[in-house]
């Protein structure tokens, strides 16, 4: 996966680099995706380890450890760096959308 594809992450994406702020392995991370985003997001072994190998390919986490077939991550600065501006980007789409919260007609949003 090149660098450019990881520019908008979807919210599996997301969610696991949120899990590898601290280091975890593989099993750990689909629990915490699932406990960090309520119950809403899971992430099955297959989905998980292909992005795994992704991330780390681009250098957006390390492997920290490997005991046998179990492998622990975390995320790199790089990673932190990215995560950061997707959480911005998510930020500034909610503030955009604060306007639907009053009702306003779609006319009076696009005014502001």
């Amino acid at each position: 996966m090149a660098r450019e594809q990881l520019q908008t992450l979807t919210e599996p994406m997301y969610y696991i680099l949120l899990a590898l702020l601290e280091e975890c392995c593989g099993v750990d991370i689909m629990e915490k995706v699932k406990e960090l985003s309520g119950g809403r997001v899971r992430v099955g072994p297959g989905t998980l380890y292909a992005m795994l190998g992704r991330f780390e390919e681009c250098g957006v986490i390390l492997r920290t450890r490997e005991e046998g077939r179990r492998k622990s991550y975390r995320i790199t600065d790089a990673g932190r760096a990215m995560l950061q501006k997707e959480y911005e980007r998510l930020r500034r789409m909610v503030e955009d959308g604060r306007g639907l919260e009053t009702e306003a007609p779609p006319e009076e949003i696009r005014e502001r």
